[in-house]
């Protein structure tokens, strides 16, 4: 009898040498003679244990990490095959700490199936949403949506069932349906890890997002530095489309939603979403100025959907376990779960699943553990490269979209990147500004002029040159930027330069934060 050992086939973990590792296996398994069944499947999301090896006995799944290829010969004389002690085993996967303690319903399979075997997602409640939505019409679907509560993942928090009734109730023969796979943020993986790990899920979003509104057709838009998550979504469409799961006759049903990859060229602002349409028509990506909204006139000027990637993968679960379930985590408007991925100076990286609520304190020191370097956390960003630079006094603040908004941050995408005690808190608001700078597409004047302008002027401050004086300069410069942007490249690139200068005053040689006159 096979005993069947998983090997991740996630980006990170080939990163760190999985491929090795599972040839490894392989080899040494023909070797010995024991007979084995090697499974690819998706990451656990617990990236310092990477490359992670798990090996299914009858207690459960054993897991041994970080596994190197020169492990591998140990690992086999430890008898790890039957669950056998050795310094890299990790006991029983479902009960390290950092699993354990998640609510886990977007990423319920992650790690546990194989992404592209469709009897694997099958048999772990995959399609249960969409066989359930198929007996639905499109505005009990929506309606459906729009009682779980669930927002926009990718940063906006646009309540989700608002959009689609929009579409849903736009008239004209054809719509589409639009999935914004361009993630782009500092310290976020989520997305990559749902193309990568969990593709159907995505699929059957999408799936039951067409049959909501009437759409017919759905797009993919993948950033170009995603090839492995490209690659996996192209052979699970195929796989889906062969079992009638997409295509003209959803099973039998005689509905249809047809779906296709479109790879991205790398620019950051493609990731707002009518700069993204523009791209996926083959056009520049340049922001469009709104309205018309793309739920009215979006990809080639027909209604359309676009949601990020979580949204859309969250929904299957909505629809097999009913709204109220999903409605019952989280907290005040902030409903459900939301995967956040913790990364820079940080000891275990990682992403984690947990309901709205849950503090950064508890994120940080409960699963992360610290800082990497351990030395104490002095900043952490959250949202991204245009989220808010929040100082240790912010850390008890819950995880909640109306809470981070009282103090001018945002949740964005559920990022966070950890800065320990030498960081120089200037020199991260001069790179926000670069950042824009580099990234806007130019088509309004304060993003483009303003982010420049931005720049030399947090120079000088760093420089020493009047730096009251030109604090005052950097608030009126981000006031201009906040209210004349056309997008958020520009309305919210002040963010972490604001709230630097606010937390952090003494690293731009001011005692206390100079307010604008």
């Amino acid at each position: 009898m096979s005993i069947t050992v998983f090997v991740p086939r996630d980006s990170s973990a080939l990163a760190m040498g999985a491929d090795a590792v599972a040839r490894a296996i392989a080899r040494e398994a023909a070797a010995r003679g024991a007979s084995i069944e090697l499974v690819r499947n998706g990451s656990r999301g617990m990236f310092w244990l990477e490359p992670l090896v798990e090996v299914q006995t009858t207690a459960g799944r054993v897991a041994y990490g970080p596994v190197t290829p020169e492990d591998v010969a140990a690992l086999f004389d430890a008898g790890f095959l039957a669950g056998g002690a050795h310094a890299l085993a990790l006991g029983l996967t479902e009960e390290i700490p950092f699993l354990k303690g998640q609510e886990r319903l977007t990423f319920a399979r992650m790690g546990i199936t194989d992404p592209l075997s469709l009897a694997d997602y099958i048999a772990h409640d995959g399609y249960a949403g969409l066989t359930r939505a198929l007996t639905l019409d499109g505005a009990q679907i929506v309606q459906e949506v729009t009682d779980s509560g669930l927002r926009g993942r990718g940063g906006a928090a646009f309540p989700t069932g608002i959009k689609w009734q929009t579409v849903h109730q736009a008239q004209s023969p054809i719509k589409y349906v639009v999935c914004n796979a361009d993630e782009g943020d500092s310290g976020t993986f989520s997305d990559r890890m749902v193309m990568e790990g969990d593709p159907f899920m995505l699929i059957e979003g999408m799936t039951i997002a067409g049959l909501a509104v009437g759409a017919e057709h759905g797009y993919i838009y993948v950033r170009s530095e995603y090839p492995h998550a490209i690659a996996v979504l192209e052979s699970a469409i195929g796989i889906a489309q062969a079992a009638g799961w997409l295509g003209d006759d959803l099973r039998g049903s005689g509905r249809r939603f047809r779906l296709d990859v479109r790879k991205g060229a790398g620019a950051y602002v493609c990731g707002e979403e009518t700069a993204l349409l523009e791209s996926l028509e083959g056009k520049r990506g340049v922001v469009r100025a709104k309205p018309p909204l793309p739920a009215i006139e979006g990809l080639f000027g027909k209604p359309t959907i676009i949601n990020n990637v979580i949204s859309l993968a969250t929904v299957p679960v909505i629809l097999a376990r009913g709204a109220q379930f999903y409605r019952d985590f989280g907290m005040g408007r902030s409903r459900g779960t939301l995967p956040f991925q913790i990364a820079g100076n940080v000891r275990q990286g990682g992403l984690v699943e947990k309901a709205f609520g849950v503090t950064l304190r508890e994120l940080l020191e409960g699963y992360g553990q610290g800082t990497r370097s351990a030395r104490p956390i002095r900043a952490v960003q959250v949202g991204g490269p245009l989220g808010a630079y929040l100082p240790v006094s912010r850390l008890d603040t819950p995880m909640d979209y109306e809470a981070f908004a009282a103090f001018g941050a945002v949740l964005g995408h559920g990022g966070i990147v950890v800065f320990d005690d030498t960081v120089d808190m200037a020199r991260q608001a001069r790179y926000a500004m670069e950042f824009c700078a580099i990234e806007s597409c130019g088509k309004c004047t304060p993003c483009r002029i303003g982010s420049t302008r931005g720049v030399e002027v947090i120079d000088k401050i760093i420089a020493g040159d009047q730096p009251v004086k030109h604090v005052k300069l950097v608030r009126d410069l981000c006031d201009t930027m906040l209210g004349g942007s056309l997008c958020a490249m520009g309305g919210m690139t002040p963010y972490p330069v604001l709230s630097a200068l606010d937390a952090f005053p003494e690293d731009f040689g001011v005692a206390v934060p100079a307010k604008a006159a």
